[in-house]
């Protein structure tokens, strides 16, 4: 998660990426761009505001040694010298066009930039930003000839929302660079984050809170929807929540103890958590900080609503895990041959 309010674009530089397995060619710019104060503020703000939601970083990875990712040679050789950033920044280009393996790999617009005082962790650092710029929209353009106006339609970038984007930070832990990206086309994922990029996940509390949530949340949905139903499914879910709210270190024993009645889904839950890390290849500690902005962000993913094929909807609490359990109740109705949930409450509003 980074703050805006000082930063600054000190070199930026705009390039076109081609697609090798289509044969289109790379087209480089040989000058950095010059803005006017209207285009600047509007590009700071386009460049960095994805960037400010978000909170799980990455680092730079490598099979055999990290010095060989091409990424971290050009960052680390840009922050030691800047006078080589039009070089650099095709090298950037280049190493882009070569993961375009398919079809589907777009072309596009890729910008280059140097920002100053971006502020991270209560540290003001520099940045190196990387973004690619797949999709244009149509735009009505007017115009005044002969004493009348008249429009013509154009295209161009849109300033909502960055397609591809990274920010590598002159900053780091014991695992390297600070790294951040945002990725808004689902469809080639593997071309940016693994291909291009090369980077990974750390091992720190904001992706250990991010891991665990996962595999609870995979977990309900996975095994106690299907053998407890809806109802079970959304009591864990609140009880898991709870539980990362209350506890500052989770230890995965005492949640087990925690959330579970029954000995049988703790040890359903132990297997489960060990396919989890082998699909996902990670390993998900047995205890680790928790981290609130995680914990936050996950928070509003998890959905607890029960719907019904009467066309009636029963929206529990994720912050009440006890609610469901004390006022929610399941049953059958031999006479009508249905299932039914009774509620119980003292008002309704």
């Amino acid at each position: 998660m980074i703050k805006r309010t000082k930063a600054s674009i000190s070199k930026a530089i705009l390039h076109k990426v081609g697609n090798k397995f289509n044969s289109t060619k790379n087209a480089f710019s040989e000058q950095e761009l010059e803005f006017d104060e209207v285009s600047y503020d509007l590009m700071l703000g386009y460049l960095l505001r994805p960037f400010g939601s978000l909170v799980e970083s990455y680092r730079f990875n490598h099979h055999s040694n990290i010095s060989l990712n091409e990424i971290n040679t050009y960052a680390t050789q840009l922050f030691a010298d800047e006078s080589n950033f039009i070089d650099l920044s095709k090298h950037v280009v280049t190493h882009l066009f070569e993961q375009s393996n398919s079809a589907q790999i777009k072309t596009g617009d890729v910008l280059v930039c140097v920002f100053e005082d971006i502020q991270y962790d209560d540290m003001f650092v520099k940045a190196i930003g990387i973004f690619k710029i797949e999709n244009r929209s149509e735009f009505f353009q007017t115009y005044l000839e002969n004493q009348s106006y008249d429009l013509i339609t154009q295209k161009g970038i849109p300033t909502k929302k960055v397609d591809k984007g990274c920010l590598i930070l002159n900053t780091s832990d014991t695992e390297g660079n600070i790294i951040l990206s945002v990725d808004n086309n689902s469809y080639d994922t593997q071309y940016w984050i693994k291909n291009f990029l090369n980077i990974k996940y750390p091992d720190d509390h904001n992706q250990h809170t991010k891991n665990y949530i996962e595999l609870c949340r995979d977990f309900s949905e996975d095994v106690l929807k299907p053998s407890l139903g809806l109802q079970e499914k959304s009591t864990f879910l609140a009880k898991t929540i709870d539980f990362f709210k209350e506890n500052e270190v989770v230890n995965v024993e005492n949640f087990k103890e925690d959330v579970f009645n029954d000995d049988k889904y703790k040890a359903l839950f132990d297997d489960y958590k060990k396919g989890f890390e082998t699909d996902h290849a990670l390993i998900i500690r047995n205890q680790f900080d928790v981290s609130e902005n995680v914990l936050k962000k996950q928070r509003q993913k998890i959905k607890t609503e029960i719907k019904l094929d009467t066309n009636i909807q029963i929206k529990l609490d994720v912050d009440a895990p006890d609610a469901s359990v004390e006022y929610l109740e399941r049953g059958y109705d031999d006479l009508k041959k249905m299932h039914y949930y009774k509620v119980f409450f003292n008002e309704e509003s």
